[in-house]
């Protein structure tokens, strides 16, 4: 086939290379054209399906077990009907494909239907996508009602019987409330920073750090911790550059990757700050039972949980630290720890602005 601007040849296309289902009726809706894909999704041979009635070959229903081809009427339904956009419909043994047609009215919307073109795809990623959703509901669901189920509590308990308590014992209320709160408002945080992530507006206010300074009163922030105490210790080697970086985005990176450490490693967890390149690397190591070669490229996945800890969590912290470190132009990864454990190795670059230096 020669191209009638300029005389070169276009190659023709094989049906069996469109990467979804493809069936074509002619205008006795004979069946005309099918292609590799749809025999393989319909699991039916093609030289079965050519020739047949295309009601016959697409024995197709909707949720509702209402019959495809009598809700669709391609031939002697509405004639403004051009056809009918993706949709899920049910083959006989129960599984599920999308399905979108199109009327072909050569002679206009009044004339007759001609060809019937209809493309089939796998519903298996839309199925794993609400699969997804609904991990994600379950997950929120599941961590919000835990802290508002005690700040519901106490302060109930507290407005009925605040006479009753001494104190002390108000503040200690009072602290688990504040506590839950903030629970709360990080799992808030989290959820807006994966959509962020997920949709690419997450926006950086970089201003110069000390990291050296910073993770050293973060560490030490945290060794105040009854569950910490001695198991976390910070070790810098030797000066480190002052690096331009969003200092909230870093805080999360920080908290989040100490509190997986903390939470499903186990023994010391030892924090290492050195120079890297033009910027810096931040080495997180625990004693715990590590992490297997096969799941490491998993645990920046949403919704992933270690099995080698004791407590629960939103599954979401590794994701976001992946999303903050790769917005900053860095990258993170997991290997091996010396002692056995994990080790988590995130590496920044320094983004000076323009007209400043180190």
């Amino acid at each position: 086939m020669a191209d009638p601007e300029d005389g070169r040849a276009v190659p023709v296309v094989d049906l069996d290379d469109v990467p979804d289902g493809l069936i074509v009726a002619d205008d006795r809706a004979c069946v005309t054209v099918v292609n590799r894909v749809a025999t393989r999704l319909l699991r039916v041979p093609a030289e079965d399906l050519v020739g047949k009635h295309l009601s016959d070959a697409l024995a197709l229903q909707d949720r509702d077990g209402r019959d495809w081809w009598a809700s669709a009427r391609p031939y002697d339904g509405l004639n403004i009907r051009t056809g009918h956009p993706e949709c899920s419909l049910f083959l006989p043994d129960g599984r599920e494909l999308l399905v979108a047609s199109k009327f072909i009215r050569p002679n206009g919307p009044s004339g007759k239907v001609e060809r019937v073109v209809i493309t089939l795809r796998s519903a298996r990623l839309r199925i794993y996508e609400d699969g997804e959703r609904s991990n994600l509901i379950a997950t929120v669901a599941h961590e919000l009602r835990s802290p508002l189920t005690s700040v519901k509590g106490f302060t109930a308990t507290l407005l009925r019987k605040w006479d009753r308590f001494t104190d002390e014992q108000r503040r200690l209320m009072l602290e688990t409330v504040e506590a839950d709160a903030d629970r709360l408002a990080r799992l808030i945080t989290d959820l807006l920073d994966v959509a962020r992530i997920e949709s690419n507006r997450l926006s950086l206010r970089r201003q110069p750090i000390d990291l050296g300074e910073h993770l050293e009163k973060t560490v030490a922030s945290m060794q105040g911790a009854e569950r910490v105490k001695d198991n976390l210790i910070l070790l810098v080697d030797g000066p480190v550059p002052t690096m331009w970086l969003d200092l909230d985005k870093l805080d999360q990176v920080l908290a989040n990757l100490l509190d997986n450490a903390l939470r499903h490693g186990a023994g010391t967890v030892t924090v290492r700050l050195s120079r890297w390149q033009d910027g810096v690397r931040i080495v997180v190591d625990d004693e715990g039972r590590g992490i297997p070669e096969s799941e490491r490229e998993r645990v920046f996945g949403r919704f992933w949980r270690g099995t080698g800890g004791s407590r629960g969590g939103s599954g979401l912290g590794l994701y976001i630290v992946r999303g903050l470190v790769e917005a900053h132009g860095g990258s993170v990864r997991v290997e091996q720890s010396p002692a056995g454990g994990a080790r988590f190795v995130v590496e920044l670059p320094n983004d000076i602005p323009e007209g400043l230096t180190d």
